[in-house]
């Protein structure tokens, strides 16, 4: 079976800000119809599991105001600083909201978080070798960030905290899924971080 090319027609901007901008495309569908897809570009987001030597993960929990709760997470963020590397993103995430420092960083993996109606892409590194931040280092954290809370789980009990929906951020239930499966692969399946 030859897979059909869509192509988009037409372009209606609805939205644009400094995080996303919101499109409505007209898009070629098999049988010779378009149809119209609301679209939503994004910068695109980086993501750290840090493991330290005892087997634990660094989880954060903040408020999103999207969901109205606070949610355990991955330390992570937008790519929004022009020409730093995906590495060096995840590193200053890594600092900014978990007060960490990595000496090592594999590839994990990427996902692609909503493709229904988002181009958003997440790049999940694994960290480890960790120390901490030194005090007078520390980021000053503000609004959501401001009460973010930090908290260190044993790697398989944040995998069960995914199956009894506790975790529900898509970044964090991949993240963790693949660093318990690379774990019990004996890390081959990790990548290089170029």
């Amino acid at each position: 079976m030859t897979a059909f090319t869509h192509e988009t027609t037409g372009r209606t901007s609805r939205y644009e800000g400094p995080i996303f901008q919101v499109y409505s495309d007209q898009v070629t569908m098999p049988g010779g119809h378009t149809v119209t897809r609301d679209v939503v570009e994004n910068l695109g987001a980086v993501g750290v599991v840090a493991l330290d030597d005892m087997g634990r993960v660094a989880l954060i929990r903040q408020y999103r105001h999207a969901v109205g709760q606070r949610l355990w997470e991955l330390p992570a963020g937008l790519r929004d600083v022009d020409g730093e590397g995906l590495v060096h993103g995840a590193a200053r995430e890594l600092a900014e909201e978990a007060d960490l420092v990595a000496g090592r960083y594999d590839l994990l993996i990427d996902l692609h978080t909503s493709p229904g109606f988002s181009n958003e892409v997440i790049r999940l590194f694994l960290a480890r070798s960790l120390s901490p931040v030194p005090d007078s280092d520390r980021f000053h954290r503000t609004d959501e960030e401001a009460e973010l809370e930090v908290a260190w789980v044993d790697l398989d009990e944040a995998v069960a905290m995914v199956f009894r929906g506790e975790i529900t951020n898509a970044a964090a239930v991949g993240g963790l899924l693949a660093t318990a499966r690379a774990r019990d692969e004996g890390w081959a399946t990790l990548r290089p971080v170029d």
